[in-house]
C-alpha cells in the first residue's frame, strides 16, 4: 500500500476550523478578520497570520460584475466564489450570507451549501432583498420576525453544531441606534451566536452596543470612508467586541495600488519603477504552494524533478 500523497493548498482538507473559530469566539482577545474576495487576497490573509478571514460581499459583487453592493449578485455566483476561497486556505472562514436569499427554505440551502463548501460561519442580514452596502443610504429593512424566521432557520439548518451563525441588523440608519440593539436582543433571543450591529456612527455607539451586550460575542465592522470610526483592537476589545471584519481594505488597497502600477508603466513603458514593490514571478508562485503542485504532478508523470 502506498503512502498517500501530500496535497497542495486547493486540495487538501482544512479539518477544525469550525471548532478554532468557536474557540476564538471564547477567548478574552479580540480578533482581527480582513476581508478577501478571491484566492489571492484569502491566501494573502492567511499568510500573513491572521487566524480568520472574511468573505466580502461587496468585494465580490465588484469583482465578479463590476457592481457596487447592491444585491445584485446572485447566490450560485456567491457560493461559487466562498467554494474556492474555502479550498485555499485552512483558518476559518466567516461569509457573507446577505438575507439568506429569500424565504426559509433558501435561508436553509444557504446555510448547507455554505457549510459543505467549508465556510465555518455565516453572516444573515435584516434588510429586505435587494439588500444594500451598511453604509450606503436606501436599505430598506425587514420586520424583526421575518429576521429571526431566519435565524432560526439557519441554526437548525447546521450540521456541525460548531458552525456559527451572525446576526446583523441594519436598522440603526433608519430607526436609531435604540431600536437597532432591541432588534439584535431579538436575535439573539433566536439563537444567534454573533451580534452584528451594523454602521454605529460614533465612539459612544460602539460603547453602547458593548454595554447592552456583557458576555455576548460582538462583531464590529470596520469601513474606511464609513458610518462607524475606525478604532484600535485594543479600543474595540475594550469596549466589548470579540470580532472586528475589515471587509474591504485589501480590495481598496488592490485598487489604488493597480491605478499607480498602471499610472507609472503608461508614463514609463515599463514596470520596473514598480518591480520592488510586487511579488517576483516565483513568490508569487510559492505563495500558492508551487512545489508541492509540481511534486504532486511528478509523482504520477513519473518525471524527474527540475
Amino acid at each position: 500500500m502506498t503512502t498517500p500523497p501530500t496535497l497542495p493548498i486547493g486540495l487538501a482538507d482544512a479539518p477544525g476550523r469550525h471548532r478554532r473559530l468557536r474557540e476564538l469566539l471564547a477567548g478574552e482577545s479580540l480578533f482581527l478578520a480582513p476581508g478577501a474576495f478571491d484566492c489571492l487576497g484569502a491566501r494573502l490573509v492567511e499568510a500573513s497570520g491572521f487566524p480568520a478571514l472574511y468573505i466580502t460581499g461587496a468585494g465580490v459583487s465588484i469583482s465578479t460584475m463590476g457592481a457596487p453592493d447592491l444585491g445584485a449578485v446572485s447566490f450560485a455566483e456567491m457560493l461559487d466564489r466562498v467554494r474556492r476561497i474555502c479550498d485555499v486556505v485552512s483558518i476559518p472562514v466567516i461569509a457573507d450570507g446577505d438575507t439568506g436569499y429569500g424565504g426559509p427554505i433558501n435561508v436553509i440551502r444557504t446555510v448547507r451549501e455554505y457549510e459543505r463548501a467549508g465556510v465555518s460561519a455565516i453572516q444573515i442580514e435584516d434588510q429586505e432583498w435587494p439588500k444594500k452596502c451598511g453604509h450606503e443610504p436606501g436599505r430598506v429593512i425587514a420586520p424583526v420576525e421575518t429576521m429571526v424566521m431566519r435565524i432560526r432557520a439557519a441554526i437548525e439548518a447546521r450540521r456541525d453544531p460548531d458552525f456559527v451563525v451572525i446576526a446583523r441588523t441594519d436598522a440603526r440608519a433608519g430607526e436609531g441606534l435604540p431600536a437597532a440593539i432591541a432588534r439584535a436582543k431579538a436575535y439573539r433571543a433566536a439563537g444567534a451566536d454573533v451580534i452584528f450591529v451594523e454602521s454605529p456612527q460614533s465612539e459612544a455607539e460602539l460603547a453602547e452596543v458593548g454595554r447592552a451586550f456583557p458576555g455576548v460575542p460582538l462583531l464590529a465592522n470596520m469601513v474606511e470612508g464609513g458610518k462607524t470610526p475606525i478604532l484600535p483592537a485594543e479600543r474595540l476589545q475594550a469596549l466589548g467586541f470579540r470580532l472586528a471584519i475589515y471587509p474591504n481594505a485589501l480590495t481598496r488597497l488592490f485598487a489604488k495600488a493597480g491605478m499607480e502600477m498602471l499610472a507609472s508603466l503608461k508614463e514609463t513603458g515599463s514596470s520596473n519603477a514598480m518591480a520592488s514593490r510586487m511579488y517576483s514571478h516565483g513568490e508569487l508562485w510559492s505563495l500558492f504552494d508551487n512545489a508541492t503542485w509540481r511534486s504532486l504532478e511528478d509523482r504520477y508523470l513519473r518525471l524527474p524533478a527540475e
